[in-house]
């Protein structure tokens, strides 16, 4: 243990004095404190003295809010999680809805591949420009009044979406537009409540749960939508299972989900109080190296599952057209045999994959501190020969190239449940939500939002040369997909990035929440030390204690005597 040794003169009369100070200082020396008032929230200031990492050197910095949360229980913390899960479970289920119902909507419509991308670059485009202003106020705000009026805009949005008729596709890809702003207040702020519930290890699987329904409900998008139009005839009732389903999720969320103090799980429920502007928490999370790479890994993949997740099951269906194994489809409802059984690999893989990746996670951090990045850089690594594969044995086996799609995306799933995890421990819990917010943006913004749109344009290029020929049609959507293996390199390598930083980031955010602990213990208990202090020549405390007390001591002093002499 690290000791230091100050010495502490009695005080000159003229100090001595009485009055609603902080301190009351007797002629003797003596010193006592004032009644203390009850236990102050954390605070991670981020003044401009203050540095990375460093402790904040005043007891002025710790902060007590006018009114705190009550801690929450471990059954409250479950059953809010099991509702941000169900509710996770729809929003990717009504975000792929569409993709299991593409070639119907394109024959509804009579569009081309890259009109109908346009539905889902439209989605993404509102998601990620309102997902910083989500994050913003997730930060300041009660996150669960911001997340039930999203899931409202949401539900009346997506129900809306599933009347337009066969003159208004416009109307539908406005309409899809405003499903993304609902859905961004609750993508953006939901893990930073897991995050504020839950620490360690606990912490770990409850994130691999959520973002396992990431793909589970990317999967069952795909049957719902599928099935739903199988059943009724009519494509649009593929988009009303969500809206339906999405009204009990939202009064589960009114009346059993908490608004958790934020950082209350490395704070035992206390909660962290933040003093920063939006420009102070950018201006952090850029000089986070962690996070910037990690955030570029995490656009890299979204480009790649957004593009697949579109596109293959309309790829394989035109696969099989070339096989002579269906004819092509020119009246509703089409064969979606390829949207039942992707999404049903999508499922397992999302299971499997992410239970992988948190197990591998948990197995080695603590013996490799950059086992996180490290796992999701060799799955996309990894799955970056698969893809490769897909796109040119669906020509002549289906079976062989579902084999390929399993593995694949069970390679991608590796990092689902672990990158939002990087996120929570790099990152303080007062800018958790930004992080997620700007993440989000960047991500689709350079991600999900324009790839299935670019592969729609690519297509449409290629096919124009023949736009008769059936098979050309298949080829023309092969070439357009050979843009995603690339992007898997890269998005590999940024993962790797990550690696070179994540040891020394995730240890400053824990000197910087260890650092608040010891303040709030001086606050609490500042009369022992300083009564000691002052009746005693010297006197041993542990260094950062001794440092605390000593600032307290002179900065109290140096106040009062300036008081006196009126400068």
């Amino acid at each position: 243990m690290c000791v230091g040794v100050i010495g502490v003169p009695r005080l000159h009369p003229a100090l001595a004095g009485t009055g609603s100070e902080l301190l009351t200082m007797e002629l003797n020396g003596s010193v006592e404190a004032p009644k203390e008032n009850p236990a102050p929230r954390r605070s991670l200031s981020s003044s401009p003295g203050l540095q990375y990492g460093a402790l904040v050197n005043s007891v002025t910095s710790l902060t007590t809010p006018e009114s705190q949360n009550p801690p929450i229980s471990n059954r409250q913390a479950y059953v809010t999680m099991a509702v941000l899960c169900y509710i996770n479970l729809l929003n990717y289920m009504e975000r792929y809805t569409i993709a299991g119902v593409l070639l119907n909507i394109q024959t509804f419509f009579k569009i081309r591949d890259s009109t109908a991308a346009l539905l889902q670059t439209v989605f993404i485009c509102s998601f990620l420009l309102l997902a910083p202003l989500f994050g913003y106020l997730g930060d300041r705000y009660n996150r669960k009044f911001i997340m039930i009026g999203g899931l409202c805009v949401w539900l009346l949005t997506a129900a809306a979406s599933s009347f337009v008729t066969e003159s208004y596709f416009w109307l539908l890809a406005l309409l899809r537009g405003l499903v993304g702003i609902g859905e961004a207040s609750y993508s953006t702020i939901a893990p930073t409540i897991i995050g504020d519930l839950f620490t360690g290890g606990k912490r770990s699987i409850m994130i691999c749960i959520f973002y396992i329904f990431i793909p589970v409900g990317s999967g069952l998008g795909y049957i719902a939508g599928a099935g739903s139009a199988y059943l009724t005839g009519d494509w649009h009732w593929a988009l009303r299972i969500t809206p339906i389903m999405g009204v009990i999720g939202l009064i589960l969320m009114i009346f059993l989900c908490p608004n958790p103090a934020r950082g209350a799980a490395e704070t035992n429920g206390e909660g962290v109080v933040a003093k920063s502007s939006y420009l102070e928490d950018i201006k952090y999370l850029l000089k986070n190296k962690s996070y910037v790479w990690s955030s570029l890994g995490v656009t890299a993949l979204a480009f790649l599952t957004g593009a697949l997740a579109f596109w293959v099951p309309t790829f394989l269906s035109r696969a099989r057209v070339t096989q002579e194994l269906h004819q092509p489809c020119t009246d509703e409802p089409c064969d979606s045999t390829d949207s039942y059984i992707f999404g049903a690999v999508t499922v397992a893989t999302g299971i499997l994959g992410g239970a992988v990746g948190t197990t591998l996670s948990r197995t080695f951090r603590d013996k490799v501190p950059y086992a996180d990045p490290l796992i999701c850089g060799v799955g996309m690594l990894g799955s970056v020969p698969c893809i490769f594969i897909i796109i040119f044995v669906a020509a002549s086996s289906i079976p062989a190239t579902y084999v390929f799609i399993f593995c694949g995306e069970l390679l991608l799933s590796l990092n689902w449940a672990v990158m939002a995890d990087i996120l929570l421990y790099v990152v303080v819990p007062t800018r958790r939500a930004t992080a997620e917010a700007l993440q989000i943006s960047f991500a689709h913004l350079l991600g999900d939002a324009g790839s299935p749109y670019l592969i729609g344009v690519i297509s449409d290029a290629v096919r124009s040369s023949k736009p008769d020929d059936l098979n050309w049609s298949f080829h023309s959507l092969k070439v357009s997909l050979l843009v995603c293996p690339f992007i898997g390199i890269l998005g590999g390598a940024f993962f790797l990035f990550t690696t070179k930083y994540i040891t020394e980031d995730s240890k400053a955010v824990l000197r910087l929440i260890e650092g608040n602990e010891v303040l709030k213990r001086r606050t609490q208990n500042t009369s022992m030390p300083l009564r000691a202090c002052l009746s005693m020549p010297t006197i041993q405390f542990r260094s950062a204690d001794c440092k605390i007390t000593s600032l307290f001591i002179l900065r109290m002093v140096l106040r009062k005597y300036l008081l006196e002499k009126k400068v």
